[in-house]
């Protein structure tokens, strides 16, 4: 189907009901208790590295496993499935000493979710589902110095980000993705070389997607990790013109909350939130339960302050399936008429009339 039919079809759906994204891909990994020789497969069988924990590579040592996951989710309901990406940049490839994989790993985990897709798809055409090629925040911030006693260093430069974002955005596209997801943003200025990457990619493509851009608010301070709350990110990255802008990740639906309502009063797009299933305990592990989670998600969907909703970190299929059954007869948020104004921001945000 041509890119430009997608692309209306997205924008129906989200003007028909409330969109159901997937929840925590690592969450499902962890479950297969994969070992480092799991992770290897035969390709990777005397890497130089340990490389246990590098869910992306799976896409090529086990992709049976990342299908039947991306199923299990469509299934649940979800209408949009993101792609096993999150780390895949050059630069977090880095850590493995795989970036070289990058662009390949990219490549064929879109094809997988594609394939997923399409024959989910065409069991219930008059549900179409999307994939959404995912690009993380990388190891990297382009805006806070690693090292304390040298607060103007910096590891990695905004063109490094941008040549890295280029790369991954390309091998998606060309994998099939119907829409760009840049991610768990906790630096807005990685959001800005990734969102500077993605035009620069269509350009190159000769052919553009929709953009859903997701920010993290780290802590109960109500800020991403490099200060901003939550509407000066979105100031700060409105001009792009996303289908989207959400939050996801770092705190559970509870906490999260109040800047759900704050993006969906200050958003002239779409909004789109996936949250963790609470805070980790003592063990790593993320106790709030499908039917718990979804009480707060469809009171969200009720208040009116979404759009798409899906799940992050220990959320599965349980959890999605009660999300996609407690929104389905509730109203999506209408889009805003927001008065024109000059938005800025800093730190915080500085509306002017």
């Amino acid at each position: 189907m041509p890119n430009k039919d997608k692309t209306a079809q997205l924008k129906a759906a989200l003007n028909e009901r409330i969109l159901i994204l997937d929840g925590a891909m690592g969450t499902m990994i962890q479950e297969y208790k994969f070992s480092e020789e799991d992770y290897r497969g035969e390709r990777f069988a005397d890497w130089h590295v340990l490389i246990k924990g590098n869910n992306d590579l799976l896409s090529l040592t086990q992709p049976e496993v990342i299908a039947t996951i991306h199923r299990n989710y469509l299934r649940a309901g979800a209408d949009i499935i993101e792609t096993n990406t999150f780390n895949s940049t050059t630069i977090s490839m880095e850590d493995y000493e795989m970036a070289h994989l990058s662009r390949e790993i990219n490549l064929e985990s879109a094809k997988l979710a594609r394939q997923v897709c399409d024959e989910v798809t065409a069991l219930e055409p008059h549900k179409p589902r999307f994939v959404a090629g995912v690009l993380g925040p990388t190891s990297k911030t382009c805006s806070i110095s690693p090292d304390v006693n040298d607060p103007g260093y910096r590891n990695i430069t905004f063109d490094a980000l941008v040549e890295a974002y280029i790369e991954s955005t390309l091998a998606l596209m060309e994998g099939g993705v119907d829409i760009i997801l840049i991610e768990t943003i906790f630096d807005t200025l990685n959001a800005k070389a990734a969102s500077f990457a993605v035009e620069e990619a269509f350009e190159q493509a000769g052919r553009v997607l929709p953009v859903m851009i997701s920010g993290t608010i780290t802590d109960a301070s109500g800020r991403t990790l490099s200060g901003q709350t939550t509407e000066a990110f979105y100031n700060s990255i409105r001009h792009i013109k996303p289908i989207s802008i959400g939050l996801n990740c770092a705190l559970g639906p509870d906490l999260l909350r109040q800047y759900v309502e704050e993006l969906s009063r200050v958003c002239e797009t779409y909004t789109s939130v996936h949250p963790n299933a609470g805070l980790p305990n003592e063990f790593g592990e993320y106790d709030l339960e499908a039917p718990e989670m979804a009480t707060e998600i469809i009171d969200w969907g009720k208040c009116g302050f979404i759009n798409i909703v899906g799940g992050c970190c220990g959320t599965t299929p349980a959890h999605i399936k009660a999300f996609a059954q407690g929104l389905a007869t509730v109203a999506p948020r209408p889009l805003p008429e927001l008065e024109v104004r000059m938005r800025l921001s800093g730190l915080e945000a500085c509306n002017l009339n």
